[in-house]
C-alpha cells in the first residue's frame, strides 16, 4: 500500500495537467498512487494524461458531477492512508510529498497537514503566502488556525494533506457547495482536530487561471453566503471562527457591491461585527461599487509591474 494518495480532479484543464501530472511524478518521495477523476472533460486533458506511461496512475472517469463529488470519489477509491489533493492546474515543487510526510511523522494524530505555498497572480508575478501568525522554519501546530488564516488560507487545496479516517469522520466535501467547498472543509476539520504547519514553500497556486466553468455569479454569492451562515451556530462561542468568517463576509459584500447585488450586501453587512474589520476595510465596505472597481483594475495594474497592496496593508 502507497504512503500517499494523490488524488486530482480533472475537467477541461488540457493545457494546464501535463505540467501539474509532472510535478507529482517528479517527487523525491515516490511512495504514492495517484487517481485522477476524469469529470467529464469536453476538451483533450485525456490526451494529455495518456502522454504518461506509469503505473502507479489510474484514471477513473465520471459525467460531470462537480469537484466536490470528483475529489469525494477519489478519495474513496483511494488505497493509502494519507490524501494529498492537487488541482489539476496548481504545480509542486519535488518537495512536497516528503515535507508533507514530516509532519505527518512529527505529529500523527494532527487533522490537517498544511505546506507553505506561493501565489502566483500572473505567469510572471508572485509572492508567498502571507498569514497572521508568526513561525520561523520549523513545523507547528497551529494555534488559532481561523486567526492565522484571516489574510491567505493556512489550509490551501493543493497544500495540504490528511488521513483518510479523519476525512470520512468530518464528511467529506460538501456535495451542495459548488464553491466554497474547500473552505467549508477546513473549518470542519479544524473544528474537530488540530492543523500543523510546515514553512516550507512546496506548491504554486496559479490564482490568474479562471475556473473552467461559467459561473452565475449573484448565484455563486448567494451559495458563499450559505455556507458562511451555516457556521452561525458554532460562530456564537467561537470568536476566532467570527472573525474569520466576518473577513470572509466582508470579502463577499465587496462581491455583492461590485456586482450590483445590494440585497445580499445589506444582508451582510448587517450580520458583519465591524470591529473585526480594520479601518481599510471599514472604507471600502461603504464605497460605491464603482469607486471599487476603479481601486481592482488600479491593483491590477499594479500586479502587473509587481507590486501588490491588498486591504490588509
Amino acid at each position: 500500500m502507497p504512503f500517499f494518495s494523490v488524488v486530482i480532479p480533472l475537467y477541461n484543464k488540457e493545457n494546464y495537467i501535463e505540467d501539474t501530472l509532472r510535478s507529482v511524478l517528479n517527487q523525491t518521495f515516490p511512495d504514492f498512487e495517484v487517481i485522477i477523476v476524469n469529470d467529464g472533460s469536453t476538451d483533450k486533458s485525456l490526451d494529455e494524461v495518456a502522454k504518461f506511461n506509469d503505473d502507479r496512475i489510474t484514471i477513473f472517469k465520471q459525467k460531470n458531477a462537480g469537484v466536490s463529488v470528483a475529489r469525494n470519489k477519489g478519495i474513496e477509491l483511494a488505497k493509502s492512508k494519507y490524501i494529498a489533493l492537487l488541482d489539476a492546474d496548481d504545480f509542486w515543487h519535488n518537495n512536497h510529498l516528503f515535507e508533507l510526510k514530516k509532519q505527518i511523522l512529527q505529529f500523527p494524530d494532527t487533522g490537517l497537514y498544511c505546506n507553505n505555498y506561493q501565489v502566483f497572480y500572473t505567469e510572471k508575478v508572485s509572492r508567498p503566502a502571507n498569514f497572521n501568525f508568526n513561525f520561523d522554519s520549523e513545523i507547528i501546530i497551529v494555534e488559532d488556525f481561523f486567526k492565522a488564516s484571516i489574510i491567505n488560507s493556512v489550509a490551501w487545496t493543493s497544500a495540504i494533506g490528511f488521513s483518510k479516517e479523519k476525512f470520512n469522520k468530518i464528511g467529506g466535501f460538501n456535495t451542495q457547495l459548488k464553491t466554497a467547498q474547500d473552505l467549508d472543509l477546513w473549518i470542519r476539520f479544524a473544528l474537530k482536530y488540530k492543523v500543523s504547519f510546515n514553512p516550507v514553500i512546496t506548491m504554486s497556486y496559479k490564482l490568474y487561471i479562471y475556473d473552467s466553468l461559467s459561473k452565475n455569479e449573484n448565484e455563486y454569492n448567494h451559495i458563499r453566503y450559505n455556507f458562511i451562515s451555516s457556521f452561525s451556530e458554532e460562530e456564537r462561542t467561537n470568536s476566532s471562527l467570527k472573525l474569520y468568517l466576518d473577513i470572509n463576509r466582508y470579502a463577499l459584500a465587496i462581491r455583492t457591491l461590485m456586482n450590483n447585488n445590494k440585497g445580499l450586501y445589506k444582508k451582510l453587512k448587517q450580520e458583519i461585527d465591524f470591529k473585526n474589520l480594520n479601518l481599510k476595510q471599514r472604507i471600502l465596505l461603504h464605497s460605491p461599487g464603482f469607486i471599487l472597481q476603479s481601486i481592482k483594475k488600479f491593483q491590477n495594474f499594479l500586479i502587473k509591474n509587481k507590486l501588490y497592496l491588498t486591504a490588509y496593508s
